[in-house]
C-alpha cells in the first residue's frame, strides 16, 4: 500500500505505484501528447478541445471523473496548440494535475450544459465559446484559425462556431495519434493486463451454480479496483441461455449447473490502458456436452485463424478478405467486427468481416505499434449457448505479439 510521504498529487502516486515500476510513465505521457500535435500539424490544424476524457488523459495524462465529465460535456475540456496546453479543470478540482509536466496552465472549467445552465443555457454556450475562442486566438495569433472539437453538446459547438473560427472534427487526428503505441505504453498495456487476467482468475474460480450473474461480475469489479485499476466500461458476462445472442449484460439470473458462462472484460486499467480479452467458462460438475465443445473449437479456430493473418502493411480490406469464413449457421449471430484497435479503449481501426466489408468497412493499413483485439462470437441462430473469445495482440515489425495471456478451456477445447 502507498504512503503519502508529504507529496499529495496523484500524478506521483500513480507513478510510484508496483504496476508502474520499470516504466518512464513521464516519457509515455511526452510521446502520446507528441502524437497529437503531429496529427494536428499534418491537417493544419491550429488547437484542439477536447472533452472525451480518455482523450485528455491520452494528451495529457490528467484524471478526473472520467465517466462523470465524459457525459457532463463540455465540464472539463482540454484547449491544445502546437506549443501551449490548457486544461480547464472541473470546478475545485484544479490541483488535480499537479505534477504534470504536459499542462503548461490550469483554469477553472465553464460547464456548459443544460443541468448547469437551465433555461439561460444559450447564453452559458456563448460565454464557454467566447472564453475559448479569445485563448486560442491569443496563443496562435490567428483571428480566423482551424479548431478540432469533440464530444460537445450541439449548442457549444454552434456556439464556438459563431465565434469565427473554422471547425473541423478532432476525432481523426486523435484517432490516429492514439493508433500507434510507444514501448512505454506497450509497458502500460501488459501491467494493464497482468492486473486483469489476475482478477479474470478471481472470477473464474468464483463460478459455481446458485451464483448470480451480477455476484460474479463483482468479483471482477473488485479485484480491477483493489489492482489500481479504473472501472469496468461494461458489464459483458451471462450465462446459460444468455449467452446467445451477444450483448446481454450481466443480470440478476442464477447460474445453473453444467452451463457456460461467457465474458468480455472492457476494463480500463492500470494507467488507464484498455485490457480487452474475453472468455467463456463452462460450470460443471459433469463435463462440457459435445455441443458446447463444438461451439469453443470453432470460435477459438476463427481468433487462431485471424490473429495468423496479421501482419505490418496488410490493407483492411485484403484482412477481411484473408479472415476465417464464418459457417454459414452462425452467420447471423457473429460479432460486428473481426478485430479492432485498442489502447486506452476500443479504438481505430475497425476491421470487418468481409460479408460486411462492403456495408460497413474502410481501408487502411495495419501498422507496427498498433494493439489489436481480435474477436469471435459463436452461437447458432436457433442455439442454445454461444463462446465468446477474444485475444489482444500487438503488431510488430514481421507479425504480432500475443499480448492477452490468460489460458483457454482445456476441457472446452480438447477433443
Amino acid at each position: 500500500m502507498l504512503d503519502w510521504h508529504g507529496d499529495r498529487s496523484w500524478t506521483s502516486l500513480l507513478d510510484a505505484a508496483p504496476e508502474s515500476a520499470g516504466i518512464d510513465l513521464a516519457a509515455v505521457r511526452r510521446y502520446r501528447l507528441q502524437r497529437v500535435r503531429h496529427e494536428m500539424a499534418t491537417r493544419d490544424i491550429a488547437a484542439v478541445v477536447l472533452g472525451d476524457a480518455i482523450n485528455i488523459r491520452y494528451a495529457t495524462g490528467a484524471r478526473n471523473m472520467q465517466v462523470f465529465t465524459s457525459r457532463n460535456a463540455p465540464s472539463r475540456y482540454l484547449v491544445l496548440t502546437a506549443d501551449h496546453s490548457i486544461l480547464h479543470e472541473f470546478t475545485g478540482c484544479e490541483h488535480l494535475a499537479n505534477g504534470l509536466d504536459t499542462i503548461d496552465e490550469v483554469r477553472p472549467a465553464t460547464t456548459a450544459s443544460f443541468v448547469a445552465g437551465g433555461a439561460e443555457i444559450a447564453a452559458r454556450e456563448r460565454t464557454w465559446a467566447e472564453e475559448i475562442a479569445a485563448t486560442i486566438r491569443s496563443l496562435v495569433g490567428d483571428s480566423d484559425p482551424v479548431v478540432g472539437v469533440e464530444r460537445f453538446n450541439a449548442g457549444a459547438a454552434i456556439a464556438l462556431a459563431a465565434t469565427g473560427v473554422q471547425i473541423v472534427d478532432a476525432q481523426e487526428p486523435v484517432e490516429m495519434a492514439r493508433a500507434i503505441k510507444s514501448d512505454g505504453e506497450i509497458a502500460c498495456i501488459r501491467a494493464s493486463l497482468r492486473m486483469v487476467e489476475g482478477a479474470v482468475g478471481e472470477l473464474r474460480d468464483a463460478i459455481r451454480p446458485g451464483i448470480s450473474e451480477n455476484e460474479l461480475w463483482s468479483v471482477l469489479h473488485r479485484a480491477v479496483i483493489v489492482g489500481n485499476g479504473d472501472y469496468c466500461e461494461t458489464r459483458l458476462l451471462n450465462s446459460g441461455p444468455r449467452t446467445n445472442p451477444w450483448f446481454q449484460e450481466s443480470a440478476a439470473r442464477t447460474i445453473r449447473p453444467n452451463e457456460l458462462v461467457a465474458l468480455d472484460t472492457d476494463v480500463v486499467g492500470c494507467h488507464g490502458y484498455y485490457a480487452d480479452f474475453s472468455r467463456t467458462f463452462h460450470v460443471g460438475p459433469a463435463e462440457p456436452t459435445a455441443a458446447q465443445r463444438e461451439l469453443y473449437r470453432v470460435a477459438h479456430a476463427q481468433v487462431e485463424h485471424n490473429v495468423g493473418i496479421i501482419e505490418p502493411g496488410l490493407g483492411f480490406r485484403e484482412y477481411a478478405e484473408r479472415a476465417w469464413d464464418i459457417p454459414e449457421r452462425f452467420l447471423a449471430h457473429r460479432y460486428y467486427l473481426s478485430a479492432h484497435g485498442c489502447g486506452m479503449s476500443g479504438e481505430y481501426p475497425y476491421l470487418y468481416h468481409c460479408a460486411d466489408f462492403d456495408a460497413a468497412g474502410y481501408d487502411g493499413v495495419i501498422e507496427p505499434g498498433m494493439t489489436l483485439c481480435v474477436e469471435s462470437f459463436i452461437g447458432a441462430a436457433d442455439g442454445k449457448e454461444g463462446v465468446k473469445l477474444e485475444q489482444q495482440v500487438l503488431v510488430t515489425d514481421t507479425g504480432t505479439e500475443l499480448l492477452s495471456e490468460f489460458p483457454f478451456e482445456h476441457a472446452l477445447l480438447d477433443r
